[in-house]
């Protein structure tokens, strides 16, 4: 591992931060884009409280820049159409 300098050092760190907070968000996003899948199968009430939910948290993820935008967009559209 390529760690000798104090910057290579400080990149590791900071790699560790970035893939943990990345890994929560997408699992967060995954999670509830499962629950809206779930509701429009049962045909539930609350899908327009889920939809604009899933729809939040993929700008929340690209604002921060776990996904890119476009991604985000795309995946919004995608799951749009589904109800």
């Amino acid at each position: 591992m390529a760690n000798k300098s104090k910057s290579a050092r400080k990149r590791i760190r900071q790699d560790v931060k970035k893939r943990i907070r990345n890994k929560s968000v997408m699992s967060f996003l995954k999670t509830h884009i499962k629950q809206y899948k779930e509701s429009i199968k049962a045909d539930g009430s609350n899908k327009e409280d889920l939809l604009k939910r899933v729809i939040s948290l993929f700008d929340k993820a690209a604002a921060k820049g776990v996904i890119h935008k476009r991604n985000a967009s795309r995946n919004i559209s995608r799951i749009s159409k589904l109800s």
